[in-house]
């Protein structure tokens, strides 16, 4: 049985769209006709494999945000707790989604759970919807018979992640509009105001001070070629963020930034939180070490971290303590590492993963208020700098005046 998308015109002539799971198209269409529908298109609803570039339904293209895969999984928790069939899980999650997307690709899931297949095995159709961490943990959770707790788990999880993410993206709201304003005011004044008050001074003859001779090269530089400019940083930033595509250079690039005094420190933490939250679910659900370090890896986003969890993973599967390898890495905080020793040394390393995920996504969240509380007083500093250099370049001009006529 498989999943089919449709259009038909229903008895009042209006157009309708929808799902259906059937045997077959010739199955749908009579059903519609039964209903005294005139089918118009039935498509099956096809996934995408992990290597595929291109879908025929462009629909799942979309995948899903964050808030939505939160809530799908957080739904289908708490229907499997109440001990539903997965097939009638999925099916029951399905009917609640207002997007047609989503319903479509659930009830796609759900048709091949009735083909046999498991529910990550399913949801392997759709790589961009459900990552390879979250169909491990599923995968695990279907093997040990705790799917419940494990789903539940993955909701937690994700969020998370979710209320992370919003946090980081409120927090940037501010600081963002008042660079974008300082840039726009300080264009507007050397674009338009300095040029018309300079042109007054240099009218009377006078000799201009170095700061308002600086003012006016500025200005003038600003008003031929701001253009150049503009499509010289454009060109620069496509020009760099096409070169970190190179794995040699990402990876040397994403070095320099741990080296880095504060920003170093900020990427650092940021890619351990992920690393310590995702390590942490997928040990609690059962996933052996090694896989789980392996999948864990994938969330980071610094090359250089992620190459030294490589190493970790391959240590660890030739016999080393997870505490060992990740010491000899030196990429990762005292802290964490004393939380993983105890942990091993007591066999509650489950437990004490967990702790280190939540002491790692404190420190990140301290780390970001730290960052933003710095952020915008510096640009409220450096704004009230580029106007009173502007203000003293026009009014220096004038005290020479005054004094020149007293």
């Amino acid at each position: 049985m498989a999943a089919f998308e449709f259009l038909a015109l229903d008895d009042s002539g209006r157009q309708q769209k929808g799902s259906q799971e059937a045997d077959s198209g010739r199955q749908v269409r009579q059903s519609l006709r039964d209903k005294g529908w005139t089918p118009l298109s039935v498509e099956v609803v096809k996934g995408q494999s992990a290597g595929e570039q291109s879908s025929i339904n462009a629909l799942f293209q979309r995948g899903v945000s964050a808030r939505e895969l939160a809530t799908l999984t957080r739904q289908m928790a708490t229907l499997v707790q109440a001990a539903m069939p997965v097939e009638e899980v999925l099916y029951g999650v399905a009917l609640q989604q207002e997007k047609k997307h989503l319903k479509n690709l659930l009830m796609s899931v759900r048709s091949r759970i009735l083909e046999g297949y498991p529910l990550a095995k399913s949801m392997e159709a759709y790589p961009a919807v459900f990552p390879e961490m979250y169909r491990a943990t599923v995968a695990a959770g279907e093997k040990s018979g705790f799917l419940d707790k494990v789903l539940s788990q993955l909701a937690d999880y994700t969020e998370n992640r979710m209320h992370s993410m919003q946090k980081v993206q409120q927090a940037l709201i501010y600081p963002v509009i008042l660079m974008l304003a300082s840039v726009v005011i300080v264009g507007f004044l050397l674009g338009f105001v300095v040029p018309d008050i300079i042109k007054i001074f240099i009218d009377t003859g006078q000799t201009l001070p170095w700061i308002t001779r600086a003012l006016v090269a500025a200005s003038d530089f600003f008003q031929s070629y701001w253009a150049a400019v503009v499509l010289a940083i454009a060109i620069f930033f496509l020009t760099f963020n096409q070169m970190l595509k190179k794995p040699p250079i990402r990876l040397q690039w994403d070095r320099l930034l741990l080296r880095l005094p504060f920003i170093g420190r900020f990427s650092r933490t940021l890619n351990t939180a992920r690393f310590a939250s995702t390590l942490s679910i997928l040990t609690r659900s059962g996933v052996p070490l090694v896989d789980a370090l392996s999948i864990a890896g994938q969330v980071v986003s610094n090359q250089a971290l992620h190459l030294a969890i490589q190493h970790v993973s391959k240590s660890v599967s030739e016999g080393s303590s997870l505490y060992k390898a990740l010491q000899e890495t030196g990429c990762f905080p005292p802290l964490m590492l004393h939380m993983i020793n105890s942990g091993e040394a007591t066999g509650e390393l489950d437990n004490m993963l967990e702790r280190t995920a939540t002491s790692q996504q404190m420190e990140l969240d301290g780390r970001i208020s730290l960052t933003l509380g710095l952020f915008e007083p510096l640009m409220l500093v450096l704004m009230g700098g580029i106007v009173m250099l502007i203000v003293m370049a026009i009014l220096l001009p004038i005290l020479n005046m005054n004094q020149l006529m007293s």
